[in-house]
């Protein structure tokens, strides 16, 4: 039971951060240019480099991406593990729902028939 609920808590902390738009529009940088510096990014983006850092740090404790330091920068990465984890809980989920609706068909096609 305490790895299920690891497990949620890492779909939470992911789904939380991928909440805001500037941080998805990170993400899509990131994985676009394949490390980049908070400077970098900022260059890109409308808000300042102050501000990229702190979603970066959302990022970074959600396990969506991790900072190396080379020098006096810091270069950010896209670790895919955690969005790996979150696209299958989702998967089971629809699957769940999938198998739901399924069953709901079969009864209500079931009911129809004896209706006639």
């Amino acid at each position: 039971m305490g790895e299920r609920r690891g497990a949620a808590e890492a779909v939470d902390g992911v789904l939380a951060a991928l909440a805001d738009p500037m941080r998805r529009r990170l993400l899509d940088l990131l994985a676009a240019q394949g490390e980049a510096t908070a400077t970098t990014l900022a260059e890109r983006l409308p808000v300042s480099r102050q501000a990229v850092v702190k979603h970066l740090g959302v990022l970074d404790a959600a396990g969506l991406v991790s900072g190396g330091r080379i020098g006096r920068e810091v270069r950010y990465t896209v670790r895919p593990a955690a969005l790996d984890a979150t696209a299958r809980w989702m998967a089971a989920l629809a699957d769940d729902w999938d198998r739901r609706l399924a069953t709901i068909k079969r009864v209500a096609e079931a009911a129809e028939r004896d209706s006639r």
